[in-house]
């Protein structure tokens, strides 16, 4: 497994890139991608990490939803949850969930992984009941042990089973240990290995938003 988060990144962010009250006039839908650095998109930049190509795949396929990067490098699952609240300030409609890749690098135990995805997901619909929820799975690394990482991995799906969330495996399926889609970390996903990753968030997604908002004619084609 690859983590997201090394000696030499930057130090996280002490607070979001993006206020919620200073997009509460923008009227779509907000799918919210709660995740580490793979979310943020160190390396080559939150424009062309994978939430803003899922933008850009939502506007050509003229769904009204609007994709929110709450990613932040170095992020654990007890950060995401102490973050949260701060996140929910604006009404959201799909959760992505992408924690845990610094849970499994660290060696943090897997109860309190599984504990903090739960909080999580039952917080946000206790907020908002209707929200769907996306579980974007991960991988611990090998040398933690056939145990732990076994665990680690079916936390996400006992997690996804129990909120009735749709589950992506592996985020990194595809990108992951591919020198030509990482960066020269071998952990960091490239500008391609990103739009890998949104080919294969979109493929998970999409049906989920033809349930919750009629397509409409993109911007161009309704001029």
């Amino acid at each position: 497994m690859l983590g997201c988060s090394r000696s030499d990144e930057p130090p996280p962010r002490t607070e979001p890139a993006v206020e919620p009250a200073a997009t509460g006039s923008d009227p779509r839908a907000v799918i919210l991608f709660l995740g580490t650095s793979l979310t943020a998109g160190y390396g080559v930049g939150a424009d062309h990490a994978y939430p803003a190509l899922v933008q850009k795949k939502l506007d050509s396929a003229g769904y009204a939803f609007r994709a929110v990067n709450a990613g932040l490098s170095g992020e654990t699952s007890a950060g995401g949850l102490r973050r949260l609240e701060w996140w929910l300030q604006q009404p959201v409609s799909v959760l992505v969930l992408e924690l845990g890749a610094n849970d499994g690098l660290r060696g943090l135990p897997i109860a309190q992984l599984r504990a903090n995805l739960d909080s999580i997901i039952a917080r946000t619909r206790q907020r908002y009941p209707d929200v769907a929820v996306v579980m974007a799975g991960m991988q611990a690394p090998p040398n933690l042990g056939l145990p732990y990482t076994s665990q680690f991995q079916t936390t996400y799906r006992d997690i996804s089973r129990k909120h009735d969330a749709l589950l992506i495996p592996f985020l990194l399926e595809g990108v992951a240990a591919d020198a030509a889609l990482n960066q020269g970390d071998g952990i960091h996903p490239n500008a391609e290995g990103h739009r890998r990753i949104a080919a294969l968030m979109w493929t998970a997604l999409e049906p989920v938003l033809r349930q919750r908002s009629p397509r409409q004619p993109p911007p161009a084609a309704r001029e």
